[in-house]
């Protein structure tokens, strides 16, 4: 399960530090990369998600998940180990 998330983050964003510290409450790890740091990613970040701008964009096994919100659902209501599930 090592770095099968993907976060794009910026600084001072608190839905991408909610994502994170869920992640993190949960001992799963993730990628961070953020848009501020390696402006070029912001493009790669564009196109995986479909035009949307804001950030957190997050990835699981490269499936667009979308932001915090959508993050939460599927913790919520315990998918989260099916998204991450070999197959």
């Amino acid at each position: 399960m090592d770095k099968e998330i993907l976060i794009y983050s910026s600084y001072n964003c608190g839905y991408c530090d909610r994502a994170k510290k869920l992640l993190d409450e949960k001992k799963i790890s993730y990628r961070e990369i953020n848009i501020q740091d390696e402006p070029s990613e912001r493009e790669v970040m564009l196109k995986k998600a479909n035009g949307r701008r804001t950030v957190p964009q997050i990835f699981i096994k490269d499936v667009h998940i979308g932001g915090f919100q959508e993050l939460h659902k599927i913790v919520i209501e315990g998918n989260l180990e099916n998204y991450l599930a070999d197959g």
